[in-house]
C-alpha cells in the first residue's frame, strides 16, 4: 500500500501542507507525533532522525 501525505496527514488528523513542511524539514512534528508517524509506518524513530542529507542542511543526529 503506498503511504501518501494525504494518508498520513488523515491517519494523524492534521492537514496535508503540514506534513509537506515535515518532509522538506522547514517545521518538524513535536515529540508524541513523530512517534505516532513512526507506529504508522511501522519503522524505528531514527530512521526518521537520520537524514541522508544532513550535510546539506547542517542537521545535528541526536
Amino acid at each position: 500500500m503506498k503511504r501518501t501525505n494525504k494518508w498520513l496527514a488523515e491517519q494523524l488528523g492534521k492537514d496535508s501542507a503540514s506534513i509537506s513542511q515535515w518532509c522538506t524539514i522547514t517545521s518538524q512534528p513535536d515529540l508524541a507525533t513523530l512517534l505516532q508517524v513512526t507506529n504508522l509506518l511501522v519503522v524505528d524513530v531514527i530512521d526518521l532522525l537520520n537524514s541522508s542529507r544532513d550535510e546539506e542542511f547542517k542537521i545535528v543526529r541526536l
